[in-house]
């Protein structure tokens, strides 16, 4: 089955969006205090995090299918990680997540009142997010 195009237009009623952070949660006894090769750079044994490190690529999960819902993740070289939850009929959303990256960049990521690791809450992100959206039906 190909899902790359379908019949049906993306539709904001479509889209499910998370944003995750990019530090990980390490284990006590796994949170040395020097740094370790591989892609995350460790902090010291007291914040107990691990960060991406953005010269090393990208790797695992970029799509779940399922009868009932694809789930698409597209990671940014910082190591946020953009999930979407559509129709598995839904295509291009290759080009949907590039804007919806395009967008957070433009509008969270440069709001001086924004602060990283915290639930997005820009007006400007929803609003031009939304009417982006209602542009492609």
């Amino acid at each position: 089955m190909n899902t790359l195009f379908s019949p049906e237009p993306f539709t904001e009623s479509m889209l499910s969006l998370a944003l995750l952070p990019p530090k990980l949660p390490l284990a006590p006894s796994a949170a040395p205090a020097v740094s370790s090769p591989g892609n995350t750079n460790s902090t010291p044994a007291t914040s107990g995090y691990s960060y991406p490190n953005p010269g090393v690529p990208t790797t695992g999960l970029e799509f779940l299918e399922t009868e009932k819902f694809r789930l698409t993740c597209f990671q940014t070289l910082t190591g946020t990680k953009f999930l979407l939850f559509t129709d598995p009929m839904t295509g291009n959303v290759d080009t949907v997540m590039n804007k919806i990256y395009e967008l957070y960049s433009d509008y969270v990521m440069k709001n001086p009142f924004y602060q990283l690791e915290m639930p997005v809450r820009c007006d400007a992100f929803d609003r031009h997010l939304g009417a982006w959206l209602r542009g492609r039906t």
